[in-house]
């Protein structure tokens, strides 16, 4: 691991958002990638604090105050992620599925996304069936990206690929799942198009599925 994105994950882990921000700083001065100092530096440190609540050695207030430096890392970093320009816009409609409003994951997704030229449609968290059904209509069509960190709310995620089915809109939207309780398995049995373990490979993922869309993108 680089130095620098190895000092982010670890700043993240500390709760140190000073030392998350001066690390950034210096990814920003020493003319790094900003998109690889979020997914393989600050994405990274997320992924021990979730390890690291799972073990009882964090509870909320810790994961909050990582967050927090986190976001203020990605603050800095953000500016200097090159969009791509070249591509034509295809719609994402994110969201944490309805019960779970653990967004850290999806909000760095969200990031992730806009850089690629992607037009985010973000809902937000505890988002119902519905709401991502309805939001489709609206879009007319793209990709739907559902996250979820508890197992309990896995469900509504089929809801969410039922409900498209319904409507008549399945054949116009990929959907792609991500998050701690989901997995490639868990995709395939909701009739769902793919499923990203991080954030890095949720944007690979949109790029692949979007490939597929009736109206396909210009690459």
């Amino acid at each position: 691991m680089n130095p620098l994105h190895k000092e982010l994950a670890n700043a993240v882990v500390a709760m140190d958002e000073e030392r998350a921000v001066a690390a950034a700083n210096r990814v920003v001065a020493e003319g790094l990638d900003p998109y690889l100092a979020i997914t393989e530096g600050l994405s990274a440190g997320m992924r021990k604090v979730g390890e690291l609540y799972d073990s009882g050695e964090y509870f909320v207030p810790e994961i909050l105050i990582c967050s927090d430096a986190m976001n203020a890392a990605i603050a800095v970093l953000k500016p200097h992620i090159k969009a791509d320009a070249t591509r034509k816009p295809v719609k994402v409609i994110l969201g944490v599925i309805e019960g779970d409003i653990h967004d850290i994951g999806k909000n760095i997704v969200k990031i992730l996304l806009d850089a690629a030229g992607y037009e985010v449609i973000d809902l937000g968290r505890n988002v119902t069936a519905e709401r991502f059904v309805e939001a489709a209509r609206a879009a007319g069509g793209g990709i739907i990206g559902l996250s979820s960190l508890m197992s309990t709310t896995l469900e509504n995620m089929a809801r969410v690929v039922r409900g498209l089915k319904e409507a008549g809109l399945r054949g116009d939207f990929r959907v792609m799942i991500g998050g701690a309780s989901a997995s490639a398995r868990f995709a395939a049995e909701i009739d769902a198009d793919g499923f990203g373990r991080n954030a890095k490979e949720a944007v690979e993922l949109a790029d692949r599925l979007s490939r597929s869309l009736p109206c396909a993108r210009t690459q």
